[in-house]
């Protein structure tokens, strides 16, 4: 069962606290942590110590982090082997996903994390003890949020950037998730396919299913942390939600995927105004961790589907954010075509006659009752 947030408050790493500008602070915005290594992980320097102890508090808020769905990674100056070794003997590894150990700048590192999460800098917080470390990744990417080492225990307990509104089974399992995928890009490289011949191995089901009110809280979640398939940019509170999907002249939809490496979770989401001769499809998003499934289209014909067989047209709101030109993209393929705009959204209409079926690579499932 979904839970709603209760903030921790892990002891700070000694050192006191420093005050740290922070500009519009929006809650949960932080998606990734990205951790130093050396007086900051651990105590001491490992490569002029050879032996370094995991800081109690660092392990308590690494722990903390991953409880709230928050990814962690690492950014640090030093041996990659002996680095990985440490953090195995500290039973640390398995939190940090893509970790960056080498002697490149660390802003380079933090940017090769973000790429390799498929998120944005500005989900990004970087923690260092060093204050050139911070300054040079501030510099290059003044979208991290940097932290120091002496500060990042009050900031994960009391900081907005680092509180999500609810922790949600997604957010539980969202580590596991995301290794899952390591694992399937894995198994991609080594099977040497691409596009469709892949992703039939991947045994794909994907489920769409009226939401219900145990789905609300992820689906709050989704539109907050959804930008780049996100068709209008737009985020809807778990309350304003409970509304819509309790009105009769709306339709809201949940999309769920899982494979043969495990379940992705509820990673899809569409709302429609129903109450008229011509639909309006509202909302439409992806979790960029399925960008590449190809299911996003199979949601949307989905919803051509009830608007041809309940007798009403279709059309879609589309607001340009600067990150979901995707979501254009999705809707041209689908047949849409412009036909008008409505303040700073266009309105796209479906061809209806154009259905496509679903690939065959994937199931198209109920949900189970």
């Amino acid at each position: 069962m979904d839970s709603q947030v209760n903030p921790v408050s892990p002891p700070a790493v000694p050192g006191g606290t420093r005050e740290t500008p922070r500009d519009k602070p929006r809650r949960g915005r932080i998606k990734c942590v990205v951790w130093d290594l050396d007086h900051t992980v651990w105590d001491g320097v490992l490569l002029e110590d050879g032996k370094v102890a995991a800081h109690p508090s660092v392990v308590e808020l690494i722990t903390a982090l991953d409880a709230r769905g928050i990814l962690q990674s690492v950014a640090s100056k030093n041996d990659a082997g002996a680095a990985m070794e440490q953090l195995e003997g500290f039973g640390l590894a398995d939190y940090f996903l893509h970790p960056r150990i080498s002697w490149n700048p660390k802003s380079d590192s933090v940017a090769e994390i973000a790429a390799a999460l498929n998120i944005g800098l500005d989900a990004v917080a970087f923690v260092d003890d060093q204050p050139f470390e911070l300054e040079e990744v501030a510099f290059r990417h003044p979208q991290v949020l940097c932290v120091g080492a002496d500060e990042i225990g009050t900031a994960v307990a009391q900081w907005e950037e680092f509180q999500p509104r609810f922790i949600t089974d997604e957010s539980r399992r969202r580590r596991a998730m995301y290794r899952s995928g390591i694992e399937r890009d894995q198994a991609e490289e080594e099977a040497k396919s691409t596009g469709e011949d892949f992703l039939a191995t991947l045994e794909m089901v994907f489920t769409i299913s009226d939401a219900a009110e145990e789905d609300l809280r992820r689906a709050e979640e989704l539109t907050v942390r959804t930008n780049q398939l996100n068709s209008t940019g737009r985020t809807y509170s778990y309350e304003e939600l409970k509304v819509l999907r309790e009105s009769p002249d709306h339709l809201l939809l949940v999309a769920d995927l899982e494979d043969r490496f495990g379940q992705y979770g509820k990673i899809g989401l569409a709302l429609v105004e129903t109450g008229g001769p011509v639909w309006k499809l509202r909302l439409l998003l992806m979790s960029c961790r399925v960008m590449s499934r190809g299911v996003g289209a199979v949601l949307l014909n989905h919803i051509m589907t009830l608007a041809r067989d309940n007798g009403a047209r279709l059309q879609a709101e589309f607001v340009e954010t600067g990150r979901n030109r995707m979501m254009f993209v999705t809707y041209r393929f689908a047949g849409f075509r412009q036909v008008g705009a409505d303040g700073d959204a266009l309105l796209l209409e479906a061809d209806l006659a154009r259905v496509q079926p679903a690939p065959g690579y994937l199931v198209v499932a109920p949900r189970p009752t």
